[in-house]
């Protein structure tokens, strides 16, 4: 940043400073830390030497505090993985269950996006397809923030809903899926695309803008006609705009699957791997005839559903970096 034309490039300039600001923030937490462990036994000491000076509870306390950001700081040992620090792509897709699905995918957009503003993030929606009764059938969110990608990698599978169906005049019990991808924002791919291996569509954009995206071609997809894989942007104002971010995300799609090894992870970004139905699920969440959430990688379970469903999703989350640690 020293560098008399650190500026002239201004975007690169400001991602630096970005980047400087979280190492500044990390290294200051850890340093207020140390202050804080340091007085801590001072104040133990002294409570050693002189018994009638009594400090018993505030050294509780602070020990108490201590612990609590000793815990939120193991979550960074997690967080070492070579994208985990970036922004995230979050697709959601309805599996089986009809216009349960639909709903089902719905309700993970709200959740995904309360845990996002828990976090300080950002999170908007990109694309979106309506279902045709109710819920979504499918939708992408750009999440950025900082460990986004390295928090969100968990979610990624099959989630299972079982409850009393809204949509059954019967109120029987169904059961419904919904999968879930997340993909790192990566900035400056270097992936060749030849033009004429692309596809690219306009259609009328269903996303928030106003009168005129719905009466102009606004919104574009993206196919590369090689891998078959796909992107689409409907969020921008502009057809160029969407065009650009729709191409982010499609160098970000195949950066990940040429450097995918197995092929089950190339039929994953296709699509094609462990479709959203019975036997595939990662995580279930039931509403009825009991209430519980339970991760089926990692055992984790409470019967905490809606505070689970409000974005409380700190603690599954962590269950997950840990079982993968």
């Amino acid at each position: 940043m020293a560098e008399p034309d650190f500026w002239q490039d201004k975007e690169q300039a400001e991602k630096k400073s970005r980047k400087l600001a979280h190492l500044n923030d990390e290294v200051k937490k850890w340093e207020t830390m140390e202050k804080s462990i340091t007085d801590l036994l001072e104040i133990a000491e002294l409570d050693k030497v002189d018994k009638e000076v009594n400090l018993r509870e505030e050294i509780e306390t602070q020990f108490n505090n201590i612990e609590i950001q000793l815990n939120d700081f193991e979550k960074l040992t997690f967080l070492r993985g070579k994208h985990d620090r970036k922004n995230a792509y979050l697709s959601i897709f309805a599996g089986a269950g009809g216009v349960d699905a639909q709903d089902w995918t719905a309700m993970l957009v709200r959740m995904y996006q309360r845990y996002a503003e828990k976090k300080g993030w950002s999170a908007h929606i990109i694309d979106e397809s309506k279902g045709s009764e109710a819920g979504i059938k499918s939708t992408t969110l750009a999440i950025e923030g900082e460990f986004a990608y390295g928090l969100l990698k968990s979610e990624a599978g099959v989630h299972r809903l079982v409850r009393i169906s809204p949509f059954d005049a019967e109120r029987m019990r169904h059961t419904s899926f919904a999968l879930v991808e997340v993909l790192p924002e990566i900035e400056d791919v270097e992936v060749e695309i030849n033009p004429d291996d692309l596809r690219i569509d306009t259609f009328l954009s269903s996303g928030p803008g106003g009168q005129h995206m719905q009466k102009t071609e606004s919104a574009v997809r993206i196919m590369h006609l090689p891998t078959k894989l796909t992107a689409v942007c409907q969020s921008e104002r502009s057809q160029h705009q969407n065009k650009e971010q729709a191409m982010r995300i499609l160098k970000t799609k195949l950066y990940h699957f040429y450097s995918a090894e197995k092929e089950e992870e190339k039929d994953r970004l296709r699509g094609e791997f462990k479709s959203a139905s019975w036997g595939n699920q990662i995580r279930s969440y039931v509403l009825h005839p009991y209430k519980m959430v339970k991760d089926l990688r990692t055992k984790y379970e409470t019967n905490e559903v809606q505070s689970i469903l409000d974005g409380d999703l700190d603690e599954i989350i962590e269950s997950y970096l840990k079982f993968k640690k």
